[in-house]
């Protein structure tokens, strides 16, 4: 067994800020430092709902997962994982479903120093984690720790959630491109659930924001309705279909009337 002198030392620098540990910062997390928090605070001078954005964009990957399960998916592919954060995809697939067999993804090295809390997976289940990008969708599909723990001769739940706008798609239409790969890797009866920032209803403050991201070194592209809808070209939409993340199938009704249009975008 290797020895910790023996592992890859990994670079957090923790000197710059990070999009996940901002986003970590904004669900109340503990996994983020002062750059982190001062890009944080920077977003909410001008957007001042990032806390109640990134809340309900948790909120609605927890009732999109829910769903799945209980509507028998019993495989999940979430891509763009980020810090790990209570109830985790597979807490909530498995509290339903514990033999759910989940695979984690992503390219960052600060998730991966923490990928050990997303594989508590039940005994009759299974979780893994795959250290790969979104750019490589041919390559996360081949990945042998996927191929060890999902079918993929049987459905898959997909799961893009708060990743696709990290995606630019610098004149090449990349991110749809990327999403269709992982589309036509999948079987029949596989769904996708995607959320994703929009300037449709706050657009100054979006701007905004794509610049405080861009200072910290991270490239971001949000997409208008029209541009989200192409994500699903020649799937079905499920009820109620594309809406904001709070309006979709909320658990109480009720829960759908406490946040404004902009304040979820």
């Amino acid at each position: 067994m290797p020895s910790d002198r023996d592992k890859p030392v990994v670079d957090l620098q923790l000197d710059r800020a990070h999009s996940a540990r901002i986003y970590d910062y904004f669900l109340g997390g503990k996994t983020n430092f002062l750059a982190d928090r001062m890009a944080a605070g920077s977003v909410l001078g001008v957007f001042p709902a990032a806390l109640v954005a990134a809340r309900v964009n948790r909120e609605f990957m927890h009732r999109a997962t829910r769903f799945l399960a209980a509507s028998g998916m019993r495989q999940f592919l979430d891509i763009g994982t980020g810090i790990p954060t209570p109830p985790n995809l597979h807490d909530i697939a498995q509290a339903i479903a514990p033999d759910a067999r989940i695979v984690y993804t992503d390219n960052d090295p600060i998730v991966l120093a923490h990928a050990a809390a997303l594989l508590r997976s039940t005994p009759e289940g299974r979780t893994a984690y795959v250290q790969a990008d979104v750019t490589d969708p041919g390559g996360i599909c081949t990945a042998p720790q996927l191929l060890r723990t999902l079918d993929l001769t049987r459905p898959v739940a997909l799961s893009l959630n708060a990743l696709m706008h990290f995606v630019t798609d610098d004149g090449h239409d990349r991110a749809h491109t990327i999403v269709e790969t992982l589309k036509d890797a999948l079987p029949s009866g596989s769904t996708l659930a995607v959320s994703h920032a929009t300037p449709d209803f706050a657009p100054e403050a979006m701007g905004e924001i794509i610049k405080i991201y861009a200072d910290a070194g991270t490239s971001l592209q949000f997409r208008s309705r029209a541009e989200f809808a192409r994500f699903f070209d020649d799937w079905d939409l499920l009820e109620p279909g594309i809406t904001l993340s709070h309006q979709w199938r909320p658990a109480d009704p009720a829960d759908a009337t406490h946040v404004t249009d902009a304040e979820a975008a």
